[in-house]
């Protein structure tokens, strides 16, 4: 049981029992708890077992159990099952602080308190199109189709990622799908323009991790500064085979071991790069090599992503002509210019999510994280679809 969260919620009734004179309101927070499966959620996580033998219970076990079960639930639905901690060190979505104890109190005074807890889930087209399609796969799953089993994971997985998303989310935002290869950009909530990218490579220290930013300006003829541990595996060994290998790429080797490459067309940074500070140092950003984009597999980078058309995604942050954009790169020296408005950020991991054309889509895990998602999202199935999840 979540201490924390119990002495929280009892200190609000002054640590008097609350579910004694409420029995109507627990039937149907009790009934909302039984119906986590249908956010791909295994109930056994809230003491489902126990809650629906709790009348053998001593009152005071009774009591407990169900604050302790309606707090972790209206806290996974509002958050997310699985914390930050218990991630990935490169998964770090999470929204805004919710006030859990709080959104329980306002249940109980609402007229329909399951109700109630459930809309703390996200009520985006995205979170209802994966939820609309988690029984059509439960049931292929349970019926033993190993392809649908492996979808209804999918759609489980993907709904706890929505969980962790804010809301409501930024009506301005740049969206980078990492799993799709593909950036969107967003106005009024309404994608304007879309285009491929580049993402980290597979193994582990270059994959592209899921965080947030913003977007605060944009560089021209940006210099690239190789961090050190990349000069130290890559460049130092063509180095010592070449001693004019730094010249011969516009690079100079910096007092702190990193490696500077000058601006210019042929830079690894290309010609633009939007600057978005963040502990991962992942960055949007041109490229030189243009071929690369017409790759079905673009998992190329060390964990930064490439933008095909950058000088569009300019256009639209600076509100500025691509003319302008234009005259600016054509200077032929670094620029910086700040955003009228900062713009949020999102790098994430969906590998099954609503496509433009209002239908799921699917994408292969080639990062590996579904796997431990899922099995922090279930406890008394081993693993599997339960046959007794209910979603009505």
């Amino acid at each position: 049981m979540n201490a924390v969260l119990l002495r929280s919620f009892y200190e609000r009734h002054n640590f008097e029992p609350v579910w004694t004179a409420r029995q109507a309101q627990a039937d149907s927070l009790v009934d909302a708890v039984l119906r986590a499966g249908s956010q791909g959620l295994d109930p056994d996580l809230f003491h489902a077992a126990l809650l629906q033998r709790r009348a053998t219970l001593p009152p005071l076990d009774q009591e407990l159990l169900l604050s302790d079960a309606f707090l972790a639930y209206a806290g996974a639905l509002a958050h997310g099952a699985v914390p930050v901690k218990r991630r990935g060190p490169d998964e770090t979505l999470t929204p805004g602080p919710v006030d859990v104890p709080a959104a329980l109190d306002a249940a109980i005074g609402s007229p329909d308190p399951g109700a109630a807890i459930e809309a703390l889930a996200p009520a985006t087209p995205a979170y209802r199109a994966l939820r609309k399609a988690l029984p059509k796969y439960h049931s292929a799953a349970i019926a033993g189709n190993q392809g649908a089993a492996k979808r209804f994971r999918k759609v489980a997985v993907n709904l706890e990622r929505q969980r962790w998303l804010p809301r409501p989310m930024p009506e301005e935002r740049v969206w980078v799908n990492v799993a799709d290869e593909r950036l969107e950009f967003y106005r009024a909530n309404e994608p304007v323009f879309s285009t491929r990218v580049v993402v980290g490579q597979d193994i582990r220290r270059d994959q592209s991790p899921e965080f947030r930013a913003t977007i605060e300006s944009s560089f021209f003829n940006p210099p690239w500064v190789v961090p050190r541990d990349i000069v130290k595996r890559e460049m130092l060994p063509l180095i010592n085979r070449d001693p004019d290998y730094l010249a011969k790429n516009d690079m100079i080797m910096l007092a702190n071991g990193e490696v500077e490459q000058l601006p210019g067309p042929e830079a690894g940074l290309g010609l633009i790069m939007f600057d978005m500070p963040n502990r991962f140092d992942v960055y949007l950003h041109d490229t030189p090599d243009r071929s690369i984009f017409n790759f079905a597999d673009r998992r190329i980078s060390h964990g930064c992503i490439r933008v095909q058309y950058p000088r569009e995604l300019a256009s639209l942050l600076l509100r500025q002509p691509m003319a302008t954009i234009d005259q600016e790169i054509a200077q032929g020296k670094t620029i910086q210019r700040d955003l009228p408005v900062p713009v949020p950020v999102f790098v994430v991991y969906q590998t099954a999510f609503l496509g433009s054309d209002g239908a799921l889509q699917f994408r292969p895990d080639f990062y590996k994280r579904d796997a431990e998602i899922w099995r922090q999202l279930q406890r008394g199935s081993q693993g599997e679809p339960n046959a007794g999840v209910r979603f009505e």
